[in-house]
């Protein structure tokens, strides 16, 4: 048996289909499939009845996932003590990072890190806030938008006042009827924006919401002349001076979306994890 071997086990348990799975990992289903039986085989059991819907665990399988944690935990306890015990800086650096982050600030920061320590390998996964949150044990370094990770060590890396753009104007004295287009983020982000347009309603007024995947999306909708779109500072400063705009405030102070690094207490004992987190922390985003 092999790390990977168990590492499936845990993904298809967590996923719950073999189809999706395959997707996940990105390999074909019927690899995933032939790959479990083999699991299957080596340890005689059946460890997922397949239903219409989803896997279900065996009570063997239930047994052989709780070994299955427990290899993959081993595992990498002894390669953080390799890399704590090593001068050269290397191991693995696991990173879950906010999707405006990744696409906004980290090549840059990744690309000078690995020109840096070469040996050490980046595993990441990006995503939104609220699911890094749930799942942040997972990995050694979380960059996380919104509230900070309250049983984590967190460091406010960068403020990012909001914004509302359109290509049309903000009048003053007369209400403003225009569809607001909206990309997929957390509850947070969400809560902000509702919150601000509850106590505005007088000025500015959504007519509908367009709902996009991605942020570079309701960008380009706001551009072409669709509707509203309400934008942080970080992806927007190119556009201060080229459409109308308003900050979004509240009780006199810029309703703001907070930027975090988190990770568990002790972790920096890493060399390629506090390496990182320095970085990190240097940093001048905008």
């Amino acid at each position: 048996m092999k790390i990977e071997d168990y590492e499936l086990l845990l993904k298809l348990n967590k996923i719950g289909t073999i189809r999706g799975t395959a997707k996940a990992i990105l390999i074909s289903q019927p690899a995933v499939t032939q790959r479990l039986k083999f699991i299957e085989d080596y340890f005689g059991e059946m460890i997922f009845i397949r239903t219409p819907k989803n896997l279900v665990l065996t009570p063997s399988g239930e047994i052989i996932l709780q070994h299955a944690k427990r290899v993959i935990e081993e595992e990498q306890a002894l390669k953080n003590r390799l890399s704590t015990s090593s001068m050269e800086v290397q191991g693995t650096l696991s990173i879950a990072c906010s999707s405006l982050i990744s696409q906004r600030f980290l090549p840059k920061i990744l690309g000078e890190y690995t020109s840096l320590f070469p040996k050490v390998t980046i595993d990441l996964v990006t995503g939104i806030s609220e699911d890094i949150k749930k799942n942040h044990k997972d990995y050694h370094v979380c960059i996380i938008r919104g509230e900070k990770l309250k049983e984590s060590t967190s460091i406010r890396l960068f403020d990012d006042p909001l914004y509302i753009f359109d290509t049309e104007s903000f009048p003053k004295e007369t209400l403003k009827e225009r569809p607001l287009i909206s990309f997929k983020s957390d509850d947070s982000m969400h809560e902000l924006v509702d919150n601000w347009l509850y106590h505005h309603q007088h000025r500015i007024k959504p007519l509908r919401t367009i709902t996009v995947d991605q942020i570079e999306t309701c960008k380009q909708f706001m551009k072409q002349g669709i509707g509203m779109a309400v934008l942080p500072k970080s992806v927007s400063d190119s556009m201060m001076d080229e459409f109308p705009h308003v900050a979004l405030e509240s009780d006199g102070k810029p309703v703001t979306r907070y930027t975090w690094v988190s990770y568990q207490e002790g972790i920096r004992e890493l060399p390629q994890v506090d390496q990182f987190i320095n970085m990190l922390t240097d940093e001048t985003f905008f």
